[in-house]
């Protein structure tokens, strides 16, 4: 399931704090506090038929990361708004497209971990790329040694772009053969995937794990409002690891990959399909929604 590099995306237009920028050209400066020590956050948005999906919960998401980080200077809403419009119109995009909108602390005045040595505002980051779902159809878990990170740690609330502990997770996971690393919080519940949320089906009722420790994701949010829309029995709760081995299915979510099955975990395959109905309308509803919800494209 490794990304390829695609053709379309050779001459990307970047934008960087106003302005475009070839790919090839597209820098932040050395002293930058994503380059400096992680410091800033993200969002990863989608764009089908003309429309960006849930645009207003991504930016309200960005905005509470940045207020919990402390940033100063943070372009309104409104204002990214027309940075990400301005950087889908340079490059023609309006479907099968994905956006890595990033915004840091901004430049330092020179190298430290003092956010007072941020003295000229934060840096808006909007990457576009040609980019369809990038999971499988379906992919497999092995469970990593590394814990997922616990509010007593590093609040998964906040959406912050220190991956390291995913990162980690999922170096294990390449080691192992397998497609994603299955991370556990630190009382040894199930957290989430190390780039995606979980969830579970057993005997037609949905269970995914409650978001002490993993991150609180629009794509898991929207499935969990969608089953309760459509009488569909769902639950969050703590899930060992032996519940997700004998669930019905399993599957993860995202805005990178939307819903994927899970074929197997820990060598222990998914084999049970009397929630395969459960699951297909789940997917159905998603894939509905995606064509009708979300913010008009201006051009």
């Amino acid at each position: 399931m490794l990304q390829k590099f695609n053709p379309k995306n050779k001459d990307l237009q970047v934008y960087i704090d106003g302005q475009l920028y070839h790919r090839d050209e597209a820098n932040v400066s050395v002293f930058d506090s994503v380059v400096q020590g992680g410091d800033a956050v993200w969002e990863g948005l989608r764009v089908y038929n003309g429309r960006l999906f849930c645009l207003d919960k991504h930016l309200q998401r960005l905005h509470d990361s940045a207020h919990a980080m402390a940033f100063t200077d943070v372009p309104d809403k409104e204002t990214i708004k027309k940075a990400v419009f301005k950087t889908l119109e340079a490059n023609g995009m309006r479907d099968g497209v994905h956006i890595r909108l990033t915004l840091t602390r901004g430049k330092k005045i020179t190298s430290g971990m003092d956010p007072r040595l941020n003295q000229s505002g934060s840096t808006l980051i909007v990457l576009a790329e040609w980019k369809p779902p990038v999971y499988p159809p379906s992919i497999t878990l092995s469970t990593s040694t590394i814990r997922r990170n616990s509010p007593s740690t590093i609040d998964s609330k906040i959406h912050h772009n220190n991956l390291i502990n995913n990162i980690l997770a999922k170096i294990e996971s390449n080691f192992a053969g397998t497609d994603a690393a299955l991370m556990l919080d630190l009382h040894g519940f199930v957290s989430e995937a190390n780039g995606t949320n979980i969830f579970m089906i057993r005997d037609g009722k949905v269970l995914t794990p409650t978001a002490d420790s993993c991150l609180h994701g629009i794509t898991r949010r929207t499935i969990i409002d969608l089953c309760k829309s459509n009488n569909l029995p769902i639950k969050e709760r703590n899930i060992s690891l032996t519940e997700f081995y004998t669930a019905d299915q399993v599957f993860v979510t995202g805005t990178m990959g939307e819903l994927t099955p899970v074929s197997a975990i820990d060598g222990r395959k998914i084999v049970n399909k009397h929630s395969q109905n459960t699951l297909n309308q789940i997917n159905t509803l998603f894939n509905e929604l995606t064509k009708t919800q979300g913010e008009p494209l201006p051009f």
